[in-house]
């Protein structure tokens, strides 16, 4: 696991390329501390800080092909690389070293882009052709690995795995992108190319990017899709189902075990880690060790779920505990890796786990993200199936009760409010010929937090359809799926790679420099996953149904059965109480917020002042406070560079190849 950057002119000479990515690549040494090293030709140049996992001793980037016309930087795991090199070597390629970015460079070489449909991986990697001048970039299906880009006005190119390195370049300004502002707080997250600032784009999951002479060409290589006959669903029996998941899942662990360190696997004590722990047992019986996380507040902790799979399961387990001073103290370093405002806290607490693997000496972890998308494991999915059902009776005094047992620790919708239930949840009720009917609830109580927004932001956003965006990447027969797929598609599409697996997943992992590896989102699971007939996975209102078959009598009861617990983490109790207050009140203060100029100091002192007088606070506005102190801290980080952004540190352990002459031209 690495974070990689670059830069390429094909117009002119690069100007003092050497001191730039030097300093791109301190930014996100993090992601890499155990060796760097930079290429400069003289139209490009490419740098990588590693992370060392495989091949530790010959492993280093940048790599070039055995001729020097091929040079390539790579973040992330090729799991089939032994498989794929073993093909290569039958074509007649021979190998210098042990490492899987070798091979995945001669694979280039041999099959071009249609490498990346026989990778099986979390990958983003650039390959510069020194002969025909070409920059080519590629990222993986899902987007478990990031990338970014930008290009400067003499249309220099410039790359990162992280938006940071892009800012050290002095023709790089740090921008905030109202349009955005208005994703982040209605979907959580932008709408791929966009990220948070203007000019500044990521690459797509699925995708790859081709530079040459000036012309740049951007083309997928893969989506998920979902079946529209019925001749295309999984033929078998749910049995027959659950023994080709089981297949494939152990396939998918047993490549990700691949590594020259010790592999690790946090356990939540939910049904998706355990799952991913027992099959580890199962490829690899020896000693196993686990790590989680706990909370102070019992409505938020699980450590009794997480002890009990740990020792059915005999792994060798260490428990840490999340108070809301931890969440308050780390909210800042949270938001400085994760390069977006955020609408809740729950990432900090994995910020948290990460640092204390990472104290144990561990760089790799198995987790069970991407079963709920996959296998409907999500309360939204619910909420779709029982908000149609509501639909058909639109008057029924008991079909909304339902949600009202969904969401029991949503306080503002117990007890006797039935009005306040009916009117949150029957937003559009009987429009369910929208494409958008399982998460249009969602988003919409979400953009009413951009209520708290100033009015020069909201002017900004001159009448922006906010839903166009997500039309625009709806895949074609997208109106025929079935309404469950169409809930999947959304929340793997949208939700997934932008928030789960960034501000959740890579960037608080590789701030600690610990390498997340996810079975569940092995390509192979994904299609199998996605041709399974929609009772196979919501089975009436039982979640996860094929899963729960394939472990049964291989988990405790007690988590088999366990209703879905959302994976959440206080918000408000975090920010205001000390130490993090003094920091939050000068955030939120009307002098910083007139400053920034993103929200309207009234309605923000409304809230804290409803916060400090114990009023029922919901959740919408515990999420709206989180979004507001993100947002600033972004402002204070990228825009105002003040005592909340790092300093850049040295370098270290850099090796630079010059060739300022190179033989093809």
């Amino acid at each position: 696991m690495c974070g990689i950057v670059g830069i390429y002119n094909s117009a002119e000479t690069l100007r003092n390329p050497e001191a730039l990515l030097t300093r791109m690549l301190a930014r996100i040494q993090y992601r890499g501390p155990d060796e760097s090293g930079i290429y400069i030709n003289n139209n490009a140049a490419l740098g990588s800080v590693r992370l060392s996992i495989i091949d530790i001793q010959t492993g280093q980037q940048p790599l070039s092909s055995e001729d020097g016309k091929y040079w390539i930087v790579f973040n992330g795991e090729i799991f089939n690389y032994i498989e794929l090199k073993a093909d290569l070597i039958h074509l007649g390629y021979s190998f210098r070293t042990e490492c899987d970015t070798e091979v995945l460079l001669n694979a280039y070489l041999e099959y071009g882009p249609d490498c990346l449909n026989r990778l099986n991986g979390q990958f983003v990697f650039a390959i510069w052709n020194n002969e025909e001048k070409e920059l080519f970039l590629a990222r993986d299906r899902v987007g478990i690995r990031p990338l970014f880009y930008t290009q400067t006005e003499n249309n220099t190119f410039l790359f990162g795995s992280e938006i940071k390195t892009l800012f050290e370049h002095p023709d790089v300004k740090p921008e905030i992108d109202p349009v955005s502002m208005s994703q982040v707080f209605t979907f959580w997250s932008t709408i791929t190319p966009r990220t948070i600032f203007k000019r500044i784009f990521e690459l797509a999951p699925g995708h790859f990017m081709k530079i040459s002479h000036g012309k740049t060409v951007i083309q997928s290589f893969w989506s998920l899709k979902f079946p529209v006959e019925k001749d295309a669903f999984f033929k078998g029996t749910i049995n027959e189902a659950a023994e080709e998941l089981e297949k494939l899942l152990t396939d998918a662990v047993r490549i990700r075990l691949r590594a020259d360190v010790q592999v690790a696997a946090y356990l939540s004590g939910g049904l998706d880690s355990s799952a991913t722990t027992a099959l580890i047992k199962k490829v690899a019986p020896e000693t196993l060790q686990t790590f989680s996380i706990g909370f102070e507040d019992g409505e938020f902790d699980e450590t009794p779920y997480q002890q009990e799979v740990s020792k059915y399961l005999g792994t060798r387990h260490t428990a840490f505990t999340c108070t809301r001073q931890d969440i308050g103290n780390y909210f800042p370093q949270v938001i400085w890796h994760s390069e977006i405002p955020i609408l809740r806290t729950a990432p900090v607490p994995m910020f948290c786990l990460s640092k204390k693997v990472r104290e144990n000496n561990i760089k790799v972890v198995i987790t069970g993200e991407g079963a709920d998308e996959m296998l409907a494991g999500y309360d939204i999915f619910k909420e779709g199936i029982i908000r149609e059902f509501w639909s058909r009776q639109p008057n029924s005094k008991y079909r909304p009760l339902l949600l009202q047992k969904l969401y029991p620790y949503l306080a503002q919708f117990q007890g006797k409010n039935k009005s306040m239930l009916k009117f949150f949840f029957g937003y559009q009720l009987q429009d369910t010929n929208s494409p958008f009917y399982s998460h249009i609830l969602r988003w919409r109580n979400t953009s009413s937090i951009q209520n708290f927004f100033s009015e020069e932001l909201k002017s900004n956003l001159n009448g922006f359809d906010q839903y166009e965006e997500v039309k625009r990447m709806l895949p074609r027969g997208f109106d025929q799926y079935d309404r469950l797929n169409k809930s999947q598609w959304l929340e793997s599409s949208i939700f997934m790679s932008s928030y789960l697996l960034s501000s959740q997943g890579d960037r608080v992992g590789m701030a600690n420099s610990v390498e997340g590896r996810y079975p569940f989102l092995d390509y192979r699971v994904m299609e199998f996953a996605a041709k399974l007939p929609p009772d196979y996975k919501m089975h009436g209102l039982n979640e996860k149904f094929i899963l729960k078959r394939m472990m049964d009598k291989r988990l405790p009861e007690s988590v088999l059965k366990r209703p879905k617990q959302a994976y959440r983490a206080p918000i408000a109790g975090s920010f205001l109480s000390s130490p993090a207050r003094e920091y939050v009140m000068d955030l939120l203060s009307d002098q910083d917020i007139n400053k920034t100029g993103m929200f309207s100091y009234n309605a923000v002192h409304k809230l804290l002042n409803k916060i400090s007088n114990g009023e029922l606070v919901t959740e919408m506005e515990n999420m709206a406070l989180c979004g507001i102190i993100s947002s600033q801290l972004i402002y204070h980080q990228y825009i105002l560079r003040d005592n909340f952004r790092p300093a850049i540190p040295q370098l270290n352990n850099c090796r630079i190849i010059h060739e300022q002459n190179p033989i093809y031209s």
